[in-house]
C-alpha cells in the first residue's frame, strides 16, 4: 500500500497516512481495534475494575454522550430532517463496522421512534465475553443521537437483544425525564448509602462487643473468703445494666454458697439517683430469698448523705466506710477472725 491512500466506500471517505500514522474517516482522525480481542479486553477491564453496576452506567453514560455529540452535529446541518440525518448517520457507522442499525416508526411529532440493530460490534464483544444479555452503551448512543437531533432527552427501552437469540436488537426511544446525570447521582447515593449501612453494621458489631465486654467486666462477684463474696458496683446504671447486674449476681451467689454479699459502692458515680437506690434494695431483698445477707460498704460521707435523701429505706443494711470494715463484720458473724 502506497503511503497515502484514498477510498471511497458508500459516499463516505477512508484515508491513510502512513508516515504520520494516522487514519482519516469522514475528514476525522479515526482509530481501528479489533473488537473480539482487543476491545472484549477493554471491556473486560473496566468490568473488572468497577464491578457489574458501575461499569454498565460508565457504558452506558459514555455511549450516551458520544452520540449526543453526534446528534447535535447533524442537527446543526440544517438542510436535512431528522429522519435524513438518521438514515446519514446509521450508513455511516454501518461503514465504520458499527453492524447494521433500521430506523423504524419515526415520529417527529412525538419524537418516538424504534431502533433495529443486527450484528453490532458491542453484541460481538458480548458474544466473546460469553454473555447472555447485551450492553447499553449503543441503546443508550442512540438515545444520546436523537436527543441531539429533537432537541429533548430522549431515553430507551431494550424490547430485546439479538444476543437472547433474536434476529435483531429491537430498542424503543421516547421523550424522558431519565438523564446520565441523574443515574449517576442516584448510583453514587447507592453506593453511599451502601458504606453507610456497611459502618452502621459494623458500629453494631462492635458495640455489642463493647456492651459483652462491659457485662463480663461490670460488677464481677470476687469471693473472698469462705461464704464473703464481694460485688464492686462502678459508675451508673441504667434499666438494662441494673438488671444485668441483679441477674448475675443472684445466678452466682449460690454456687459460692455465700452467707455475705457485700456490695462495694466506692466506685459509684457521685450523684447516686433513685434508680440506683432502688437498684441496691432490689439485690438486697432478692438475695435474702436465697439465704445471703447484704451488707454496704466504702460509702463516703457525700454518698451518705444521698442515702439518706432517698426515699428508699436502707435501715435494714449494715452500712460501713470501707470493705475491710465489711469483710470484718462478716467474719465475725460467721464466727472467724484474722489472727
Amino acid at each position: 500500500m502506497a503511503e497515502h491512500s484514498n477510498i471511497n466506500v458508500g459516499g463516505l471517505n477512508f484515508s491513510w497516512d502512513l508516515q504520520k500514522g494516522k487514519f482519516i474517516f469522514e475528514e476525522q482522525d479515526a482509530v481501528l481495534f479489533w473488537i473480539s480481542s482487543a476491545m472484549k479486553s477493554f471491556f473486560d477491564t473496566i468490568e473488572e475494575i468497577s464491578g457489574d453496576e458501575a461499569s454498565n452506567l460508565v457504558f452506558e453514560t459514555t455511549g450516551f454522550r458520544q452520540g449526543l455529540v453526534v446528534g447535535e452535529y447533524f442537527e446543526q446541518l440544517k438542510e436535512v430532517n431528522v429522519a435524513e440525518a438518521a438514515e446519514m448517520i446509521t450508513n455511516t457507522y454501518a461503514s465504520a463496522g458499527w453492524g447494521r442499525t433500521v430506523i423504524k416508526n419515526l415520529n417527529f411529532e412525538t419524537k418516538t421512534l424504534t431502533a433495529y440493530i443486527k450484528d453490532s460490534w458491542e453484541h460481538k464483544i458480548n458474544v466473546a465475553q460469553g454473555k447472555s444479555t447485551g450492553g447499553n452503551y449503543l441503546p443508550a448512543h442512540y438515545a444520546g443521537i436523537f436527543t441531539g437531533l429533537f432537541g429533548v432527552n430522549i431515553w430507551y427501552k431494550v424490547i430485546h437483544y439479538q444476543l437472547e437469540g433474536h434476529e435483531h436488537t429491537v430498542i424503543e426511544y421516547f421523550p424522558s425525564d431519565i438523564t446520565v446525570a441523574n443515574n449517576i447521582h442516584e448510583l453514587s447515593r447507592k453506593k453511599e448509602s451502601e458504606q453507610i449501612q456497611q459502618l452502621e453494621m459494623v458500629v453494631k458489631e462492635k458495640t455489642k462487643e463493647l456492651q459483652d465486654l462491659i457485662k463480663e467486666l461490670s460488677s464481677p462477684i470476687i469471693p473472698v473468703l469462705e461464704g464473703i463474696v464481694v460485688v464492686p458496683l462502678l459508675g451508673k446504671y441504667d434499666e438494662e445494666r441494673s438488671e444485668e447486674l441483679v441477674v448475675r449476681t443472684l445466678n452466682n451467689l449460690p454456687s459460692y454458697k455465700a452467707n455475705y454479699l457485700l456490695l462495694d459502692l466506692s466506685g459509684l458515680d457521685k450523684d447516686i439517683s433513685n434508680h440506683t437506690a432502688s437498684l441496691l434494695e432490689k439485690i438486697g431483698s432478692a438475695a435474702s430469698l436465697i439465704g445471703t445477707e447484704t451488707i454496704l460498704v466504702g460509702i463516703s460521707p457525700e454518698l451518705s448523705i444521698m442515702i439518706s435523701q432517698s426515699t428508699i429505706n436502707f435501715s435494714k443494711f449494715d452500712c460501713f466506710q470501707t470493705l475491710q470494715h465489711g469483710i470484718l463484720f462478716a467474719m465475725g458473724q460467721l464466727g472467724r477472725k484474722i489472727i
